[in-house]
C-alpha cells in the first residue's frame, strides 16, 4: 500500500466499453489503484456499445481504430479487449511492420456477456435455424469472435455467415427494421433487446485479455492486476452498485431494474498460459482472423508474475 507522502506512479490505459472494462473503472473510482501506489488515467475511446458511437471503432484496419491508433502513437500504456481481439492485435503488431509492439500480459478480469438475438416474427428460436443466415456483428470485435464460437457448436463453419451492421445500437435498429434476422450483442444491449421484446437464442461469456507495451514494467502491472482483482471481488459482492456504468452506455434505454445483474461476471487477472495461447491462436488462424508466424515467446509476457 502507498502512503500519503509517496508519489503515485502514473499509468495511462484505454477503455472502450463498460462491460469489459468494469474492473478498471471500479478500481479507479473505489481507490484500489491509489491503494497500490498508482495514478491510473483512463482514456475513453469509442466502443461499439456506446450509444451514438462514431464509426472509427468499426474500421476494417484495426490499427486505424481510435484505441489502437492511440496505443500505436504512445498515448496509452495498456489496454484490454476480448481475448481474440487482443490476440489479433498483439500478433499483428509483432509480425507486421510499422506498429508499436504489444504483448499479452494477462488473462483479464472481466467476462463480458454476449448473445445472439433474433425476433419472433422471423420464426427463429434456436441456433440451428441460423444456418446460412448472416448474423450482424462488428468485425474483429467481441461480437464477431464470440458469435463464431457460439455457433460452431451447432453449425458447420461454412454455414456460419456474418455481416457488418454497425454499432450495437445500429444492429438493433437493423433487426427491428427486418434488415437482418439475427444480431450479436453484448451488455447492456442484450438487456435493451429483451426490453424491446426480442428473443435471446444463445449467450456466452467472453474472457478479456490484457495487453501492454514493453515499457510498462512487471511490478507495476502486478499492482494494476491486484487492484483489478479487488475490483472484481467488489463487483461480485454488489453488482447493482456498479450497474450505472452500463446503464450510462445505453443512453436512457434502460432503468436499473432492466439490467440482468447475473450477466456481470468478473475474476482476478491471471497469467496467460502457453496452452491457452496455442489453443486461441490456432482457432483465430483457422478462421483466417489473424496472421501466421507468431509464437508464445514473441506474443506473451507474463512479467507481472515473474
Amino acid at each position: 500500500m502507498s502512503t500519503a507522502t509517496e508519489a503515485l506512479k502514473k499509468v495511462r490505459v484505454s477503455m472502450m466499453n463498460a462491460i469489459h472494462d468494469l474492473p478498471l473503472l471500479v478500481a479507479r473510482d473505489e481507490g484500489f489503484f491509489r491503494d497500490e501506489g498508482l495514478d491510473v488515467e483512463i482514456l475513453k475511446t469509442p466502443g461499439t456499445a456506446q450509444r451514438r458511437a462514431d464509426h472509427q471503432a468499426l474500421r476494417d484496419n484495426v490499427f486505424q481504430r481510435t484505441m489502437e491508433s492511440l496505443y500505436d502513437k504512445g498515448a496509452c500504456d495498456q489496454f484490454r479487449m476480448c481475448e481474440w481481439g487482443v490476440m489479433k492485435r498483439a500478433v499483428e503488431s509483432n509480425v507486421t511492420p510499422g506498429h508499436r509492439p504489444a504483448k499479452i500480459v494477462a488473462l483479464g478480469s472481466a467476462m463480458s456477456t454476449f448473445a445472439i438475438v433474433s425476433d419472433h416474427r422471423f420464426g427463429i428460436f434456436e441456433p440451428e435455424q441460423l444456418k446460412n443466415k448472416p448474423v450482424a456483428v462488428s468485425p474483429y470485435n467481441g461480437s464477431h469472435f464470440t458469435m463464431l464460437k457460439m455457433l460452431e457448436g451447432f453449425l458447420k463453419r461454412e454455414q456460419i455467415q456474418w455481416t457488418n451492421a454497425g454499432t450495437h445500437e445500429e444492429r438493433l435498429e437493423a433487426l427491428s427494421k427486418g434488415q437482418v434476422e439475427a444480431v450479436s450483442l453484448m451488455e447492456p444491449w442484450i438487456s435493451v433487446a429483451e426490453k424491446r421484446g426480442h428473443t435471446v437464442l444463445i449467450e456466452s461469456h467472453s474472457t478479456r485479455s490484457e495487453a501492454a507495451g514493453n515499457e510498462l514494467d512487471g511490478p507495476t502491472l502486478r499492482k494494476m492486476f491486484d487492484a483489478e482483482a479487488h475490483a472484481a471481488e467488489a463487483i461480485r459482492k454488489n453488482p447493482g452498485k456498479y450497474a450505472h456504468y452500463l446503464l450510462e452506455e445505453a443512453g436512457g434505454e434502460l432503468a436499473a431494474g432492466d439490467l440482468k445483474l447475473s450477466r456481470i461476471v468478473n475474476a482476478p487477472p491471471q497469467p496467460y498460459t502457453r496452452e491457452r495461447f496455442d489453443h486461441t491462436y490456432q482457432w483465430t488462424l483457422g478462421w483466417g482472423l489473424t496472421e501466421p508466424g507468431a509464437t508464445y515467446e514473441n506474443t506473451v509476457d507474463n512479467r507481472a508474475w515473474a
